[in-house]
């Protein structure tokens, strides 16, 4: 049977995501950002991260923005083959969604319309970057990654060669956070992809992102390899907000898939400790 759904609940749902998301740090991240505080071995660092943790109390309570920068919107949705959806466009509902929470939330509006000429604030951060998938089900999972510009900025993609194997991605990833060093925002979270094609690799490593933070990939090797560039990363030394320490990264999440047999493509996007994800299903 095909269930009905107006979008006007879609819009309502990611409205109320995207104030959730900027004023509460989600539970896993919280607990990743107090345990790389027992962790970290640099005073410094540590004074940081109790920083950072009083910081998202305090904007809980006071229902603020635990970061100035409210990120550009980035909203994968899941939509169940056995949904109809009615009153209008759905891309046009999550603008609406999004539209309503930064405005609504007071959330910085961060998304000029045009990206050279004029830059001109859109003033509700929309457009969204919206990735949709058709699932099977009656329902509609939306994802939503508020992601920030310096973090974003730092950011790569390589097209390496499959000779360069695993050995070639290590490389790449760990150069990527030692080269991002404060502008990232350290202490973050390093999502990767392999695999695919020019966008697709892209694509993964965003996804990557809104994983539950620190749940290992399902594939023990792809797990295995999480851990040691979670270590490796770690043994860079640069610590919260790059003044020394140990505690860099608080976990490295790694998507992959099919690739062509002359590609081995690798995509490192950063994250910084403001990481602002969330899920919601109508």
């Amino acid at each position: 049977m095909v269930r009905e759904l107006h979008v006007d609940e879609i819009a309502g749902a990611l409205a109320k995501l995207c104030i959730d998301i900027c004023y509460r740090m989600s539970p896993d991240m919280k607990a990743a950002v107090k345990r790389a505080r027992e962790l970290e071995e640099s005073p410094i660092g540590r004074e940081i991260l109790d920083q950072l943790i009083a910081n998202t109390e305090i904007a809980a309570e006071g229902e603020v923005p635990y970061c100035q920068d409210t990120g550009t919107t980035v909203v994968f949705v899941e939509v169940g083959q056995d949904v109809h959806l009615v009153g209008g466009a759905l891309e046009a509902a999550i603008n609406e969604g999004v539209a309503r929470g930064y405005t609504e939330g007071f959330l910085r509006g961060s998304i000029v319309a045009d990206p050279l000429f004029e830059r001109k604030n859109s003033g509700d951060n929309t457009p969204a970057v919206v990735h949709t998938r058709v699932v099977p089900g009656d329902r509609v999972r939306i994802t939503v990654d508020a992601k920030g510009a310096g973090s974003e900025n730092m950011s790569r993609l390589a097209m390496l060669k499959p000779s360069d194997g695993i050995e070639g991605v290590r490389a790449f990833v760990l150069d990527t956070v030692e080269r991002s060093g404060p502008n990232a925002c350290p202490p973050g979270i390093v999502g990767v992809g392999v695999g695919g094609n020019f966008e697709g690799v892209a694509h993964l490593a965003k996804r990557a992102l809104t994983r539950r933070v620190g749940d290992p990939n399902p594939d023990p090797r792809w797990a295995a390899f999480e851990r040691e560039l979670l270590d490796g990363a770690n043994a860079l030394g640069l610590g919260p907000e790059a003044l020394g320490g140990t505690q860099t990264v608080l976990a490295v999440h790694v998507e992959s898939a099919p690739t062509h047999i002359a590609s081995l493509p690798v995509a490192v996007n950063m994250e910084c400790h403001a990481h602002r994800a969330g899920h919601v299903e109508v």
